[in-house]
């Protein structure tokens, strides 16, 4: 089960960002529809009217679709989780879903998150894996979170999972706080790529590459018209190269080969 929500969990709304994508570029069917009478205050998340084009009036209401996915060329088929934080009854909330994930034997659960960091635009964005409980860090190779304080709907469902003894692994971008105004598709192709390394399959990416090279060159115009900005930019650029020689020269290196190959499993 691959899950995300927008909300505090999504900066830039890069975690849905990257779900859309997947139900973009995999062929999947709506499974179930969770009510959201019980779960969303619509004043807070109001409903919206769409009309047709046959000016037919319809309201949308805010909520939470699993969505299953067929993949036979790979070895797992998906349950995808796409929706809204909702404004109450959490635990409950988080139930439901894994209900439905316990009636479907899924073994593992990531969900996706976003945060606003001291980040440069113009380097890779960083994706952090890290597992609901040391245990499942140890067994799937994914640092062991650490963190202390306020948490989301992402947060709630990884402990509610571990509880059940499923696997729980969260992936997590940065991305940089003084751009985050959605769509962030780079910080979204940063979280597919993360999801591709870690289940070391294969996702078609689309436009998404070519979304985020416009992104970047917006943000590049954008920091070449605000001198403020720029010289702000330019100190993060020098931190980031900093602290991430080592791992160019190596790990990240080895990534990206393992990702060509897996893309072009013919050579």
């Amino acid at each position: 089960m691959i899950a995300a929500f927008e909300g505090w969990n999504d900066a830039g709304e890069s975690a849905t960002g990257a779900i859309t994508h997947l139900l973009t570029v995999w062929t999947h069917q709506q499974l179930a529809v969770m009510d959201p009478e019980d779960y969303y205050d619509f004043q807070v998340n109001r409903p919206t009217i769409r009309v047709d084009e046959k000016v037919v009036r319809e309201i949308i209401w805010p909520n939470t679709i699993v969505y299953s996915v067929s993949t036979p060329h790979l070895d797992h088929d998906f349950l995808v989780v796409k929706g809204i934080e909702p404004s109450m009854k959490w635990q409950r909330f988080a139930d439901e879903i894994l209900d439905l994930a316990d009636d479907y034997e899924v073994p593992m659960l990531i969900t996706m998150g976003a945060l606003l960091a001291d980040t440069p635009h113009s380097r890779p964005i960083s994706v952090t894996g890290s597992g609901a409980h040391p245990d499942v860090a140890e067994k799937l190779g994914v640092e062991i979170s650490r963190y202390e304080g306020p948490t989301g709907i992402v947060g709630v469902l990884q402990d509610a999972a571990h509880r059940r003894g499923l696997d729980a692994v969260s992936l997590w971008a940065a991305v940089p706080h003084y751009v985050s105004t959605p769509p962030s598709p780079k910080a979204s192709l940063a979280l597919v790529n993360a999801l591709e390394d870690f289940l070391e399959i294969s996702i078609t990416q689309g436009d998404l590459p070519e979304r985020a090279a416009s992104w970047e060159k917006q943000v590049d115009q954008m920091a070449a018209e605000d001198s403020e900005v720029g010289d702000y930019v330019r100190q993060l650029e020098s931190s980031k190269d900093a602290s991430d020689l080592p791992d160019v020269t190596g790990e990240a290196i080895a990534r990206e080969v393992e990702r060509f190959l897996r893309r072009n499993p013919e050579i």
